[in-house]
């Protein structure tokens, strides 16, 4: 646990410190997510933790007691929670609710199992979840501001020797990345497909050239390309055809299509 609570921290950490940079009404611009703005990105960020602290602090009773029977609806609510305060205020219930989280998972062993809207699943798998719904919000933030959702592929300034593209993919995206290829029955389920017996591996190179491989190895099913393009198109932030990925085989072709972490 201590490797993806690091890494879920350090996330969140630098989201948190983009978002200081924002002047005050940058909080009002609109995001890529279709009604949504900056603030009401961060606060639906914060009423999920808010919920995932108390989630694993009462066990299954505090999720039924929610009784969650539309996803989007109940997602408004918190967005709705927002509106009208002030954004320090909003960052704050962020940062109380994703620390009441760590702190709890930090308690955990990685197979014990939590109880979420989606059904049961690890500590560590949920640990994921958070990283990878921190960084798929990010991106639309990020987006918002800056005007693309990847990042560059050169500095800006051909004067400037650093530049901190605030859209580089880090190390962190592996869990994300591994995460997608675990999601993939659940993505041809939704989509009502039949999955693979054999099943589908995912080979793709991350930051600092590494590689990184998910699924089995004697499956002849195979998606190949770079982890970042891997990553936005599981969080739905992108489509196959405006990526580099490539399929091997007929179910590859198609988990481009359908693939989704959630």
């Amino acid at each position: 646990m201590r490797e993806i609570l690091s890494d879920l921290v350090a996330e969140q950490q630098q989201l948190d410190q983009f978002l200081q940079t924002l002047r005050d009404r940058q909080w009002a611009t609109p995001t890529p997510a279709d009604g949504w703005t900056i603030q009401d990105t961060v606060s639906h960020l914060a009423f999920t933790e808010d919920f995932a602290a108390e989630v694993l602090a009462e066990g299954e009773k505090r999720l039924k007691a929610e009784k969650v029977t539309d996803i989007d609806a109940w997602t408004a609510i918190g967005v709705e929670k927002g509106r009208g305060r002030r954004h320090q205020e909003i960052i704050e219930w962020w940062r109380f609710g994703r620390a009441d989280v760590v702190d709890a998972l930090s308690r955990m062993v990685g197979t014990e199992r939590v109880h979420w809207l989606y059904g049961t699943m690890s500590a560590q798998s949920f640990a994921s979840i958070r990283l990878m719904e921190t960084w798929a919000h990010g991106l639309d933030i990020k987006a918002a501001i800056l005007g693309r959702i990847t990042p560059l592929d050169e500095p800006p300034d051909d004067d400037e020797e650093e530049y901190d593209d605030p859209l580089a993919d880090s190390l962190r995206l592996r869990h994300i990345a591994s995460l997608g290829q675990r999601s993939l029955p659940f993505a041809f389920a939704q989509a009502g497909e039949e999955f693979p017996e054999a099943g589908i591996r995912v080979e793709v190179m991350g930051p600092l050239y590494a590689a990184w491989r998910f699924g089995p190895e004697d499956t002849d099913q195979v998606i190949k390309g770079m982890a970042g393009d891997w990553c936005r198109l599981v969080v739905q932030r992108q489509s196959a055809d405006e990526t580099g990925l490539k399929a091997v085989g007929e179910y590859a072709e198609k988990a481009l299509l359908i693939a989704r972490a959630y």
